[in-house]
C-alpha cells in the first residue's frame, strides 16, 4: 500500500508541467516523426514517465531507417537501450515496478567520449544508474539514433506497444547534457522537473511538452514540437482524453495492479479501466488520513453486482468483497445497500451498467456519502465512519470490486483525468481534475462542501 508517493510527490516547484499524453497498449497508440539525420555521436533524450502495464516488453521510443533504435522496458521491468547496429545492448539495475510515481529519465549518448562506460549512460530521477550490461562500441561511433528515418514514440514496429504517461519528451541533437539541465533535487531530495525551453535544441531536437488537443500533424497536436524546429509528431489513435492533467509536478491517483490479491484483474488505460473477474477489490494508490475527497466511476459491463467504496483492510482472500471487514464500506448495485462488517444495511438507490457513482469521503467528520448520476443518495446523509487512525492502514483506498464470482465487471474509474469524454468536464474548487459531476454540489450533512480530486497538488494543502 501506497499512502505518501516518491519522486516529486507533494512538493511544490517554481515549475509546472501542465499535461501528459496516456499511452494505452490495447489501443496502439503512437507518434510518428519522419526525420532527418542529426548528430550520430552526441545527443540527449529525456523524458518522464509513469508507468501502467508491468511484466510485458514495451517501447518508448524507436528510431528506425538502415539499423534501429530501440529505447524500452523489458519483461522484466528492467530500462534498455538496444542498438540493431553490431546488435548492442545496454540494460541497468534494479527494476522499475513502480505504477504510483513518476519516473526521469536521461539518456545522455556521447560515442566521442574516451572511456567506453561513458558513450551511453542512464541517469533515473537525476541519479546515474548503474549498468548490468554495456553495450562495447568504438569511439566516435555513430549510434543508430538520431539518424534520420522514422522515429515512433510509443512503440517499435507494429508492436511492444507503450503503456504509460509520457510528459516532457525531449530530444537534444548535438549535446550530451547532464540530467541537471532537466531537473533538481528539493531540500527533501526529490527530484523535480526544471523549466527546458531555454535550453539548445539543435537543428532535429524537438520538445513534447503535450499541452494540445488535436489529432493532426501540427502546432495544435497532441504531438506539437514546442522547441521552435516545428518537428510535430503524428498522432496516431490518441483522443483528446489521452491528454491528462496528471503529470509530475501533479500526480493523481489510479488503482493500483500491484495490490491484486488474486492477481486476476485486468487494468489499462493508465490503470484506470478495470476488468473484475472475481470479488476480490482493488485499491487507488494513494491513501487518505484527513481532508475531503471525491472519485467518481462509470459502472460498463456486467451484471448488476458491482461495488464501489473505502477500504483500510488489507485484503486477504479472494472471495473478499468490499464491506465484509469493520473498516471497509461497500455501496452495493443489486440492491442499492451499503455493506459494512459483513451486515447490509438500507441507504440508496440500486444502479447498473452506464451509471456514474460518485463517493465523497470527509475525514474531518468521518462521513462518507454516495451518489447515483450526480444525486446523493439517502438524501445527503453521510454513513458514519471509523476515524482512519484507528482503522488496520491507518488510511483509507478509495475501492472498486464487485460482490458475486465468475461474473466480469468492468469500471472506468475517474479521479480527475476520465478515459472517455464527458458532457460536463467539472474541475474541483481548486481547479483541479475534470469530471462529470460537480465535487462539491449537492446538500451535505457536514458543514463544508469542499471535496476534492484526488492529486498530490491537493495533498501538499488538504492532505
Amino acid at each position: 500500500m501506497v499512502t505518501v508517493l516518491g519522486a516529486n510527490s507533494v512538493v511544490e516547484s517554481g515549475y509546472d508541467v501542465e499535461n501528459s499524453l496516456r499511452f494505452n497498449t490495447g489501443s496502439s497508440d503512437h507518434l510518428l516523426l519522419s526525420t532527418t539525420a542529426g548528430s550520430r555521436t552526441t545527443w540527449t533524450f529525456s523524458t518522464w514517465f509513469k508507468r501502467g502495464k508491468l511484466g510485458v516488453l514495451q517501447s518508448i521510443l524507436e528510431h528506425d531507417d538502415t539499423n534501429y533504435f530501440r529505447i524500452r522496458l523489458t519483461s522484466g521491468d528492467v530500462f534498455e537501450v538496444f542498438d540493431s547496429s553490431g546488435n548492442k545492448t545496454w540494460n541497468w539495475k534494479g527494476v522499475l515496478r513502480d505504477t504510483s510515481a513518476w519516473y526521469h529519465i536521461v539518456i545522455r549518448g556521447d560515442s566521442t567520449n574516451s572511456a567506453n562506460g561513458n558513450r551511453l549512460r542512464l541517469y533515473i530521477n537525476g541519479t546515474l544508474a548503474i549498468a548490468n550490461t554495456v553495450g562495447s562500441i568504438d569511439q566516435n561511433y555513430s549510434f543508430s539514433f538520431n539518424q534520420g528515418g522514422t522515429l515512433q514514440i510509443g512503440k517499435r514496429g507494429s508492436t511492444d506497444y507503450l503503456s504509460s504517461y509520457l510528459a516532457e519528451t525531449i530530444l537534444i541533437d548535438g549535446s550530451a547534457l547532464a540530467p541537471d539541465q532537466f531537473g533538481e533535487f528539493d531540500n527533501n531530495g526529490i527530484w523535480r522537473p526544471i523549466d527546458p525551453s531555454e535550453l539548445t535544441f539543435g537543428d532535429e531536437g524537438f520538445y513534447l511538452e503535450y499541452k494540445q488537443a488535436g489529432t493532426g500533424t501540427n502546432a495544435s497536436g497532441m504531438g506539437a514540437d514546442t522547441s521552435g524546429n516545428t518537428h510535430h509528431f503524428s498522432v496516431n489513435n490518441l483522443t483528446a482524453p489521452d491528454q491528462t492533467t496528471d503529470t509530475c509536478t501533479n500526480n493523481f491517483a489510479t488503482m493500483n495492479p500491484l495490490d491484486n490479491f488474486f492477481q486476476n484483474q485486468t487494468f489499462t488505460e493508465g490503470n484506470l479501466k478495470v476488468l473484475h473477474d472475481n470479488p476480490s477489490p482493488v485499491f487507488s494508490t494513494i491513501g487518505m488520513t484527513k481532508g475531503k475527497w471525491y472519485m467518481e466511476a462509470k459502472a460498463i459491463s456486467g451484471n448488476n453486482d458491482y461495488q464501489i467504496g473505502i477500504c483500510s483492510t488489507q485484503v486477504t482472500g479472494t472471495s473478499d468483497e468490499i464491506g465484509l471487514r469493520a473498516n471497509d464500506w461497500g455501496y452495493k448495485a443489486s440492491d442499492g445497500k451499503y455493506k459494512n462488517s459483513g451486515s447490509d444495511s438500507s441507504y440508496g438507490n440500486t444502479y447498473a451498467n452506464g451509471n456514474v457513482i460518485g463517493v465523497y469521503l470527509d475525514l474531518d467528520n468521518n462521513k462518507l456519502y454516495f451518489a447515483k448520476n450526480g444525486t446523493l443518495q439517502a438524501s445527503g446523509t453521510g454513513i458514519d465512519i471509523t476515524a482512519p487512525a484507528s482503522t488496520p492502514l491507518g488510511a483509507y483506498f478509495f475501492t472498486l470490486g464487485a460482490n458475486a464470482a465468475n461474473t466480469k465487471y468492468t469500471w472506468e474509474v475517474n479521479f480527475g483525468n476520465p478515459v472517455a469524454a464527458l458532457s460536463s468536464a467539472v474541475a474541483d474548487d481548486n481547479d483541479f481534475g475534470s469530471f462529470e459531476y460537480d465535487p462539491s454540489a449537492g446538500s451535505f450533512d457536514s458543514a463544508s462542501k469542499d471535496f476534492l480530486a484526488l492529486c498530490t497538488k491537493n495533498l501538499a494543502t488538504n492532505g
